[in-house]
């Protein structure tokens, strides 16, 4: 993994981010597919977004 994606997990892991938000973030920072649409939560698709946007602006907003 690149350190930015290291950095950034582990500093949402430390402020207790909410575990969709992180799951869908690192999804996105990977270019994996979505989750499938039963299973998609709000917090899930602000992580994506964000994760494939590479930005770490946003997740405060899901502690």
């Amino acid at each position: 993994m690149d350190k930015t994606y290291y950095d950034a997990v582990t500093k949402m892991e430390e402020m207790n981010v909410n575990r969709d938000y992180v799951l869908g973030w690192m999804g996105g920072y990977l270019e994996n597919p979505a989750r499938e649409e039963q299973r998609v939560t709000e917090a899930y698709e602000a992580g994506y977004e964000d994760g494939q946007n590479k930005t770490t602006d946003n997740f405060g907003e899901w502690v």
